[in-house]
């Protein structure tokens, strides 16, 4: 009997974009809104890095910032050229991104006899969540789609000097921050996201988890985006019609349960929220207590958080 496949909605992390060399002024904005703020690294392309806010949930909120200005590489060098065409590159400062964990492949994951030089298993003996993706906009949409891209590595190196390694699987260039992207560990998650000792994941504020990952996009292309994020997440979503206006939810999981509480991702059209911009507009955070935490931080932290009490 053939055993269905690993689920495709496990929230992994959120990303925050600060401006070039800015990291350090949007990591004591987060501190001032009671988040325990965790030192990341640099990335393994040198041009980006990181500070991480780790919930108990097991997601955490990536905070990352490119540490130059294009124009700091010298004209016509592979760091600029690297640099002007990273993915991230034409983004604005605020939440540009999020990424959910690519589970096809965990029973392998640890399987150190069958790694090559970049920690992955043997292509030959894993299953492609590209493939798997793919394959079901195709079986529902009667045509082929490249709803999603081959897997690249990807790696980070911390401060102490341990080196991380992961796999990502993209959706196309032009719906990065409005389609999840995949990250599958080559070593172990836990390096990547600690969560122990607990002061990584204490924080003054209460935050235990994410409550909810809040999309927009422009409604002559909310069809195709409702769509394509079905297949990525594996499952269709409920219809929802509030004050707000008409949007969708898809109901998540998170690394670690927390009192039965799971994350949402919510998709709504542009013309119902206060901002054009198609992507992460607004990320709710779950949290014991909620009065005297900042309501809405959109006027610290460059794009909406809010509080749930959980």
């Amino acid at each position: 009997m053939t055993s269905p496949p690993p689920a495709t909605n496990c929230l992994d992390h959120i990303i925050h974009l600060s401006p070039p060399g800015r990291l350090h002024e949007t990591v004591k904005q987060f501190e001032k809104l009671g988040f325990a703020v965790t030192p990341g690294g640099k990335h393994a392309d040198g041009l980006t890095e990181n500070a991480l806010v780790v919930l108990s949930d097991g997601v955490y909120l990536e905070l990352i910032a490119f540490i130059h200005h294009p124009d700091f590489y010298a004209p016509g060098s592979a760091e600029r050229d690297s640099r002007e065409n990273h993915w991230w590159a034409k983004k604005s400062s605020g939440w540009i991104d999020f990424c959910f964990l690519d589970l096809l492949n965990a029973s392998t994951m640890e399987d150190k006899d069958s790694k090559d030089e970049n920690g992955d298993s043997d292509a030959s003996n894993r299953s492609s969540l590209m493939n798997l993706i793919n394959s079901r906009y195709q079986s529902m949409e009667g045509r082929e789609c490249p709803s999603y891209v081959s897997e690249i590595y990807g790696g980070r190196i911390r401060p102490d000097g341990i080196e991380m390694k992961w796999m990502v699987t993209f959706p196309p260039l032009e719906k990065r921050g409005v389609l999840p992207f995949f990250c599958r560990d080559l070593t172990s998650r836990v390096l990547r996201v600690p969560i122990d000792p607990l002061i990584y994941v204490e924080h003054p504020s209460t935050a235990m988890g994410v409550a909810f990952v809040r999309i927009s996009c422009p409604e002559t292309g909310l069809d195709d985006v409702l769509r394509r994020l079905s297949y990525a997440i594996g499952s269709v979503p409920e219809k929802t019609d509030g004050q707000s206006g008409i949007g969708y939810e898809w109901e998540l999981v998170a690394p670690n349960a927390i009192n039965g509480a799971k994350p949402r991702l919510i998709l709504v059209p542009s013309t119902n929220t206060y901002t054009d911009r198609e992507g992460i507009f607004e990320v709710g955070i779950f949290a014991k207590e909620v009065e005297g935490n900042k309501s809405n931080a959109s006027n610290t932290v460059e794009g909406s958080l809010v509080w749930v009490k959980v």
